[in-house]
């Protein structure tokens, strides 16, 4: 059996609604092994390559400052115990990173008031050893954040995975904004919000969810395109109304189910997005993304 070769080792750029997005670009690398030194080497606006070698416990959350690329070196090199803030910010890379145990009320990733981000190949994970809020989210995307491509990342052990839109409340901030793209990430034993999308648009492509209650989240008119994507012990793959006063939009197409509900209550009008993709068949989906997914693939 010949298998496809992982699209994601060879992409130098993101595609979706982040692209464009070239963080530091050609700037010359700094490496950094503390968190002072990390702390130091992004901050500001100017154009900057930070690579991260080894793991750095964090207590909290570290801002990044715009035009930035952070890149973790080898196979196990990022943060524990929080994680990285772009707040009003633009134009930032995150790669090969492993980020673990966000303690609450820290993500992994929080992404606010940010647009052009491109969040590739890093490595989420905690456990559901604690109490859902013992952590807080991997990857949270909100107030207004535009712009943002999240792929070939690994999602592990956790409740809350990824929210983008943070209240039913923030209609006027949030409403025309909150596009993002999520492919080919891998999600195992992950509860719910993958991801949870109020008032945006999300394109969830050739993605792999196993073991989670309930996956895809439309809610507050939201629309989101769900396609090629391959779910496995999951109850319920795509929702558009639960636990929000307004229902969301969903579009399915090409999905392997693997036997879990759906329930979409309003169809979707996102069926074409304005970028250029190819979404490959759901059947080596599976293949692809556990190949190439995560931090030390590229």
């Amino acid at each position: 059996m010949i298998l496809p070769t992982p699209a994601g080792a060879a992409e130098t750029s993101p595609i979706g609604f982040g692209a464009g997005t070239t963080g530091g670009g050609s700037a010359s690398a700094v490496t950094v092994s503390t968190l002072n030194a990390f702390k130091s080497a992004v901050t500001g606006n100017s154009a900057k390559v930070v690579r991260v070698n080894g793991l750095i416990s964090l207590s909290g959350q570290v801002d990044v400052g715009s035009n930035t690329t952070v890149l973790g070196v080898g196979s196990a090199s990022g943060f524990t115990g929080g994680g990285l803030r772009l707040k009003n910010v633009t134009n930032i890379v995150v790669r090969n990173l492993n980020i673990s145990r966000p303690l609450a009320p820290s993500d992994g990733i929080t992404v606010q008031a940010s647009t052009k981000v491109w969040i590739d190949h890093n490595s989420f994970s905690a456990d559901r050893d604690h109490d859902k809020d013992h952590y807080d989210g991997l990857l949270d995307i909100n107030h207004g954040s535009d712009n943002v491509t999240v792929s070939w990342n690994t999602f592990k052990d956790h409740f809350k995975g990824s929210l983008v839109g943070h209240s039913d409340n923030n209609a006027s901030e949030d409403t025309g904004h909150l596009k993002v793209t999520y492919h080919h990430n891998q999600f195992n034993n992950v509860y719910s919000r993958i991801p949870s999308l109020r008032f945006g648009t999300g394109h969830f492509y050739n993605n792999y969810v196993a073991g989670a209650d309930t996956a895809c989240h439309s809610r507050m008119g939201a629309q989101m395109l769900v396609e090629n994507n391959v779910f496995r012990d999951t109850k319920i793959a795509v929702t558009t109304n639960r636990s929000s006063d307004v229902d969301g939009y969903a579009t399915l197409r090409g999905n392997d189910l693997g036997g879990a509900a759906t329930e979409i209550s309003q169809a979707g009008t996102f069926t074409t997005p304005p970028y250029g993709y190819t979404a490959e068949s759901a059947s080596t989906v599976v293949a692809s993304v556990t190949a190439a997914a995560g931090a030390g693939k590229i």
